[in-house]
């Protein structure tokens, strides 16, 4: 199901933005550049119920062929298994167009699921932005 079908479903209007432009603020993510990349800041808990709202942001970063993403998990306090669907997903979309997809995680449990899932390998978790912007320059 898209983002569209899912806000349908749940009687939510969906305005995607524009092509190359970022999406408003929401509950659950903010997007920013930071020297030319896109930074997309996950809050509180991403699970099915707020994931395609942070789904919008994602999609945006990711749209654009050469996208340089940094997904910043640092803000989220839970996250379930649709938002590990999700962090595979933007990455496919970024590695698809050329891009590059960073994660940035600090918290413990996190990490433990990670690890766990076998995604620590594959998204490699950095602890700052700054740490992320350094490695994709």
């Amino acid at each position: 199901m898209g983002v569209h079908d899912a806000n349908a479903a749940l009687g939510q209007r969906y305005d995607p933005p524009l092509l190359g432009q970022l999406p408003a603020p929401c509950q659950h993510a903010r997007s920013y550049l930071a020297r030319g990349v896109t930074v997309v800041e996950i809050h509180a808990a991403i699970d099915l119920g707020t994931v395609t709202e942070v789904q919008v942001h994602t999609d945006a970063a990711t749209a654009l062929p050469g996208a340089q993403v940094i997904v910043d998990l640092r803000p989220v306090e839970f996250f379930d298994c649709s938002a590990l669907s999700l962090f595979c997903r933007t990455r496919r979309r970024a590695l698809e167009r050329g891009g590059h997809l960073a994660l940035v995680c600090v918290r413990p449990w996190h990490l433990r699921i990670l690890n766990a899932t076998g995604l620590s390998e594959v998204f490699r978790p950095l602890a700052t932005v700054e740490d992320a912007l350094n490695r994709a320059h």
